[in-house]
């Protein structure tokens, strides 16, 4: 029996601890700053326990580590690299869902003289993204092709029925996380061009995207010239990873851009209450949505604007502090706003299109997984980010993950045993292909 540390207890975390508890005979302590969360997730169970944690306490998160056989981040990305030194310094396995950062991967070399291995990228995106993607990438070579065209969309979205805001959109991982997300620039590879997309023009230009009989948006996701190397895709014409929403999103969230509302930075503002904040912000007076409208070139009763009225942007309410960012004061009025109601369900949609050259063929290739969240249970977003990082902790501890590094979930022995256990759980995909 050996110890596992979660850390963070939030919304994505419970089918994570529940599948360590049940799957396994070993000791499950979840570390959070609110102790009520963290029992809830363990609930009553002999092997689970909780813990409080402070990330700023580095001599008490160092002794969390250092009771742990394998650490297992939940928390945001920013703190995962303090966490991987610790585990370095104590020769402790890691377990994370997030993006692998320049920092991260810096650390490459002393985990594998370490043998520590540092596991990221696996949840949903990234994680079963990329598993998924990579099983076909070498089914196609295994059989004498090759891919030269990649494009990959994801979305974590309201199912249908629940889809009823004016925003299309509602929470099901941490809400500043998906703000601050909509701030990234991009890079992908179209028909041998490389596309650079600013942070403030991420939504600028979206395209219609076909799933399912669904029609979303869809707009970039990151740099996906990272993963020419990581997939071995040199030489591809097109590689391309984005996310998908409802329609209407990207337009809404460009002119969120555009006010400066996805400014992190703290200010003080004159005023005391949110439309005086935003009358500040666009450097207007009078009517705040005429002001709005001005700043956008749009029609007051656009649709951007209409959200951001429903939201409550055009409110007297007050702020939440004197001192606070246009960020934090948008997020403090979505997460009222944008959350799912008691019974709603919340839906994954996951898409790879592949173009496969043979020598005596060209074929299309898709693979499509659609989920959808349990009214009253879990969500989609929580089962599909939880379980690949639940499984993938317990491949390390039986040894069936061991090589030591910063490690992606991108080669067979580290996907398949991965994708065979989410197959059983009711993870799995659709396949089809035609010959062009």
């Amino acid at each position: 029996m050996s110890k596992i540390t979660v850390l963070g207890a939030g919304l994505v975390t419970g089918p994570l601890v529940r599948h360590l508890l049940s799957h396994s005979s070993h000791e499950v302590t979840v570390a959070a700053r609110s102790q009520e969360a963290a029992r809830r997730l363990v609930g009553d169970h002999p092997r689970g326990s909780v813990a409080p944690l402070d990330v700023t306490d580095r001599e008490a998160l160092s002794r969390l580590v250092q009771g742990s056989a394998v650490v297992v981040s939940m928390l945001p990305y920013v703190h995962h690299v303090t966490i991987a030194e610790l585990c370095l310094q104590h020769r402790r396995h890691l377990v994370t869902t997030s993006y692998v950062s320049p920092a991260m991967r810096a650390l490459d070399a002393q985990a594998r003289e370490r043998g520590v291995v540092l596991l990221n990228e696996l949840g949903l995106d990234p994680g079963i993204d990329h598993m998924s993607a990579m099983r076909v990438i070498h089914r196609v070579r295994a059989g004498g092709g090759r891919v030269v065209s990649f494009r990959s969309y994801c979305g974590g979205l309201p199912a249908p029925e629940a889809n009823n805001n004016p925003w299309g959109y509602k929470f099901s991982w941490s809400p500043r996380g998906v703000v601050l997300a909509a701030r990234n620039p991009a890079r992908y590879l179209h028909q041998g061009q490389e596309v650079q997309v600013p942070g403030p023009e991420l939504f600028a230009h979206p395209e219609r995207v076909e799933v399912g009989g669904m029609t979303f948006e869809g707009y970039p996701n990151r740099n996906a010239l990272d993963y020419l190397k990581v997939y071995d895709l040199d030489g591809v014409h097109t590689m391309f990873r984005g996310t998908l929403r409802n329609l209407g999103h990207c337009k809404t969230w460009k002119a969120l851009a555009d006010l400066g509302l996805l400014d992190d930075t703290a200010r003080c503002w004159k005023g005391t209450t949110t439309v005086g904040a935003l009358l500040e912000l666009v450097g207007g007076s009078g009517d705040a949505r005429q002001a709005v409208a001005t700043r956008l070139d749009m029609a007051p009763d656009s649709d951007p604007l209409y959200r951001l009225a429903w939201l409550g942007m055009f409110d007297e309410s007050p702020l939440p502090s004197p001192e606070v960012s246009p960020l934090d004061l948008l997020v403090s009025h979505m997460v009222p706003r944008l959350r799912y109601a008691p019974g709603e369900r919340d839906m994954i949609v996951l898409r790879h299109e592949f173009i496969a050259e043979y020598p005596d063929r060209r074929e299309a290739l898709g693979s499509t997984f659609i989920d959808h969240g349990e009214p009253h249970g879990d969500t989609a977003m929580s089962r599909t980010v939880g379980l690949p990082a639940a499984i993938g902790v317990l491949k390390v501890l039986d040894g069936s993950l061991a090589t030591p590094g910063v490690v992606v979930p991108v080669s067979p022995a580290v996907y398949d045993p991965i994708l065979d256990e989410l197959e059983r759980l009711g993870v799995g995909f659709r396949e089809e292909r035609r010959t062009l």
